[in-house]
């Protein structure tokens, strides 16, 4: 290989998406070499720009809480806006192919107090749940031994009930409720601040978008790096020796007293450690596998349903669609919904299929003025060719209290980030920018003090 690409650094970030880049970004600005590898021909990881009817849209990661200091904190230093998320007006809920306006407010009366009943259940046992090393909470093994679906069968939730908690799943775990653990909801709901506050918009999880594209907000972060993000560099091997570890790519090699890897945990498998990793950390990248998730932008002239003071949210038990946002960027147009997918009910079709599915059900849900699009395009992350998945881990039952701790606790010269990581807003990006810079902060320590 030629020496032009072996080089020596103090500390390689595996990926270049928020967890990876905010931990290189501190490193390098607290005085240290550093250089970030990705895989990827692009910087943002599970942040991904789409267009559609010449606007930018966001593929992947989208909203932004209150709360999530973090990435406000980052916006404002490169000076990115935020959009409020659009959603006054009526929402359209349709189960059984029954369409009802005011959203949740028009299930039967017998299904809000379920609903009530089954969220207060859930919260009672999230506010017991310790933020940091959950699986030592003292009910964790018997929380780990279900299945979200399960416990919502042993608590008799209704039928529209239970719809509802699976698109509530869909939404954050890329899974039904049968493929979820129900410790592994419990934590989400701890750390993202409450059923409450995931579900609203104002106030809430889906308060905010970033003006343009999260994607703005990456490659502003990855140009103060420069020529020290490689793209297109997927990491193949990490072998450590003594004090010094090597990262290879099929074109460069890199050493370096440490390396932080930001890869999902379903995803650290693919690189080849030597040594290799203690065994159970096989297990917890075969456990932790990633939901699939995928998302579809409709545009048309104007945003039409605000006419009939709808506000472009829709939940819906179908096959393929099940949640709509609107994210135009003008009231006058173009208007464009934002349509999350089943992925079972999606992506092994063509694209053509795929439009007509989404479509004919925009027409149920917002009438025939939906039939009249301008442009349309799609983005499957469960098909994504580098590293297929969904937003966050839909982590089965007993992988918590089996594998949990394993999730950043250093290997040797081996450290771990992604917002997987994070005990606080793990799974958006927040969280991605609060692991990597613990990270960095772990890894700068050894750096002082040599150990």
């Amino acid at each position: 290989m030629d020496s032009a690409n072996t080089r020596s650094v103090d500390v390689v970030v595996v990926g270049a998406g928020l967890a990876g880049l905010t931990a290189a970004d501190q490193l390098a600005r607290a005085g240290h070499d550093v250089v970030v590898i990705e895989g990827r021909d692009r910087v943002g990881g599970r942040i991904r720009r789409t267009e559609v009817a010449g606007v930018p849209v966001d593929a992947g990661a989208t909203w932004v809480a209150p709360g999530h200091t973090a990435v406000r904190d980052l916006a404002s230093r490169f000076g990115c806006e935020f959009v409020p998320q659009f959603h006054q007006g009526k929402g359209i809920i349709s189960f059984g192919g029954r369409r009802r306006l005011e959203s949740i407010t028009a299930l039967a009366p017998w299904v809000m107090l379920d609903l009530w009943r089954i969220t207060s259940k859930l919260q009672k046992m999230v506010d017991d749940l310790p933020v940091s090393s959950p699986w030592e909470h003292p009910h964790a093994a018997r929380l780990d031994s279900m299945s979200f679906g399960e416990w919502l069968t042993a608590t008799y939730a209704l039928k529209n009930t239970r719809k509802f908690m699976n698109i509530f799943s869909l939404v954050h775990w890329g899974a039904p409720v049968g493929d979820v653990s129900l410790f592994n909801v419990l934590r989400y709901i701890k750390n993202l601040g409450g059923i409450e506050h995931m579900l609203a918009v104002e106030g809430g999880d889906q308060q905010d978008r970033m003006l343009g594209t999260a994607s703005t907000l990456v490659e502003k972060l990855a140009d103060t790096l420069g020529a020290r993000v490689l793209v297109g560099a997927p990491a193949e091997r990490i072998t450590t020796d003594g004090e010094r570890v090597t990262v290879e790519t099929s074109k460069h090699i890199i050493e370096a007293r440490y390396v932080i890897v930001t890869a999902t945990p379903a995803h650290r498998s693919t690189i080849e450690f030597t040594p290799a990793l203690p065994q159970h950390h096989y297990g917890l990248s075969r456990s932790w596998r990633l939901g699939a998730l995928s998302k579809a932008f409709v545009a048309y002239n104007r945003p039409f349903w605000r006419d009939g003071s709808l506000s472009g949210t829709a939940m819906s038990d179908d096959e393929t669609v099940f949640l709509t946002f609107d994210v135009s960027p003008h009231a006058d147009g173009p208007g464009i919904l934002m349509v999350f997918c089943d992925a079972r009910g999606f992506d092994a079709y063509d694209r053509r299929e795929r439009c007509r599915r989404v479509v004919n059900h925009l027409i149920h849900l917002y009438g025939e003025p939906a039939r009249d699009t301008i442009d349309y395009t799609d983005f499957s992350w469960g098909n994504d060719t580098f590293a297929p998945g969904g937003p966050n881990p839909a982590v089965a039952p007993k992988a918590w209290t089996t594998f949990g701790h394993l999730l950043r606790e250093p290997v040797g010269l081996v450290h771990w980030a992604g917002t997987e990581t994070a005990d606080d807003t793990s799974g958006s990006m927040n969280g991605a920018i609060l692991s990597g810079q613990r990270a960095a902060t772990e890894v700068a320590t050894r750096l002082h003090t040599g150990r």
